[in-house]
């Protein structure tokens, strides 16, 4: 009698389909424990990404906001002030940033616009949990001369994230703007 050929190497345990097995109990463990470890490590790095991109971009609009008023006040050879507003057209009279951006023609030197039509940019801040926009107490808004300088003292506007200064533009008397990152984490504290 001959016999048939077995694919399984033993004829008593027959070769099981491969394409049939499901995983164990402990390769599922095992795999839920890793994506468990890689979730913790990663959630904390991916804020941490996601917040030093939002001071990133909030420092690129604002210097940019500011060389756009800087360059209009060359152009137009006209004086040229951005200030923080609150929406309504008109510089706010505290230091806060965190609402509004003005940009506006300002000939007659009152530091507000006098005209709808003196007004070349009203935008709003970005928003996110926790971003705050301060300047220095002792100067609230920038006037650019028509020969690009900033007349006054150096202006600083601190960015701040969840109460610790992330970020900060200032800008000189020549009218240099400038974007920094503190080297050490500081607290952020309203000017006063």
């Amino acid at each position: 009698m001959a016999r048939m050929p077995s694919s399984s190497p033993c004829p008593h345990f027959p070769r099981t389909n491969r394409r049939h097995r499901g995983v164990t109990l402990l390769e599922l463990v095992v795999t839920m424990s890793v994506l468990a470890i890689l979730t913790a490590v990663g959630i904390p790095s991916f804020r941490a990404l996601q917040k030093r991109s939002q001071v990133d971009a909030t420092l690129h609009l604002l210097t940019s906001h500011f060389a756009s008023a800087r360059i209009t006040a060359i152009t137009h050879n006209v004086p040229v002030v951005v200030c923080p507003s609150r929406g309504d057209g008109m510089c706010r009279q505290d230091s806060d940033w965190s609402e509004h951006w003005l940009t506006f023609r300002d000939p007659d030197g009152n530091r507000q616009p006098d005209d709808t039509f003196d007004v070349f940019r009203n935008e709003p801040a970005p928003h996110a949990p926790g971003l705050r926009l301060l300047s220095t107490a002792g100067r609230r808004q920038v006037r650019y001369l028509p020969t690009g300088y900033s007349s006054g003292n150096n202006l600083t506007v601190r960015l701040c994230i969840d109460g610790e200064v992330s970020g900060l533009v200032v800008i000189n008397n020549a009218g240099r703007i400038r974007s920094a990152r503190p080297s050490e984490p500081e607290p952020c504290v309203p000017p006063g």
